[in-house]
């Protein structure tokens, strides 16, 4: 069994809460994701990075990839792909960017740096966004060839994600796809691909309510998904409306 989370931001509260939840399960849990968003605008964003970095005695060492918050602790610290925080500021404002600087360390972010891109799996990839990006957000409403494009993108019949931070679970059925391409000149002759059954998984999120955290529990062996839901005493701490 897997547990797969997502969108702790920094809500230790919370993944303290969905640990002894995952403990609670009668099939042991054996593998530990955490798909990015691990940071954001929380106090205690310290404090969990070094959670995770010293599980405790009879815990699971959390395999944890970089998302769209670590991504812009980089290009605030001048390591990420650009300079400039123009994403963080069009989505929340110019007063986010302080509250992210002041919540998340150097020494935290130099520790975020060495965190993969996404997990290859078996059949699945477990990553934060998609292979698109760490900003792709997947939805129930997503149409559903962007969603073969993703999945055929990473070849594999399952796709976790925690972008969107919504618990779903987007099936599409087998088939086949023609395809051709036309240039000025000319154009080539159909190609037909044949298109397995797959799905895309959205796992929720741990941090971003206050009180309640979702999560998901897999099961490789039968391709079991169930979402669980965990309520928990929260304190009051920043919140940002998407």
């Amino acid at each position: 069994m897997w547990a797969i989370l997502s969108g702790i931001e920094g809500n230790l509260k919370a993944y303290e809460a969905v640990l002894n939840d995952i403990k609670r399960q009668r099939v042991r849990v054996e593998e530990l994701y955490i798909l990015g968003d691990l940071v954001g605008i929380n106090p205690d964003c310290d404090k969990l990075v070094e959670r995770l970095q010293k599980p405790r005695q009879g815990e699971l060492l959390p395999q944890v990839c970089t998302g769209w918050w670590e991504e812009q602790c980089f290009i605030l610290h001048a390591i990420g792909a650009t300079s400039e925080p123009t994403e963080l500021i069009e989505q929340y404002d110019q007063n986010t960017v302080k509250l992210l600087w002041d919540s998340v360390s150097r020494k935290s972010v130099e520790w975020l740096r060495s965190l993969n891109f996404g997990f290859h799996e078996l059949d699945c990839l477990l990553i934060h966004g998609s292979t698109a990006g760490a900003a792709d957000k997947l939805t129930p409403e997503t149409p559903a060839f962007v969603m073969l494009d993703r999945l055929i993108r990473a070849d594999v019949n399952n796709l976790f994600c925690g972008r969107s931070g919504l618990t779903f679970q987007y099936q599409l059925q087998g088939g086949s796809i023609n395809n051709t391409v036309q240039t000025l000149d000319s154009q080539n002759s159909p190609q037909t691909v044949t298109v397995t059954a797959r799905q895309v998984i959205g796992v929720g999120n741990v941090g971003r309510k206050p009180g309640v955290a979702t999560y998901t529990l897999y099961n490789p062996e039968c391709d079991r998904v169930q979402f669980k839901t965990v309520h928990y005493g929260a304190k009051k701490g920043f919140q940002l409306l998407d």
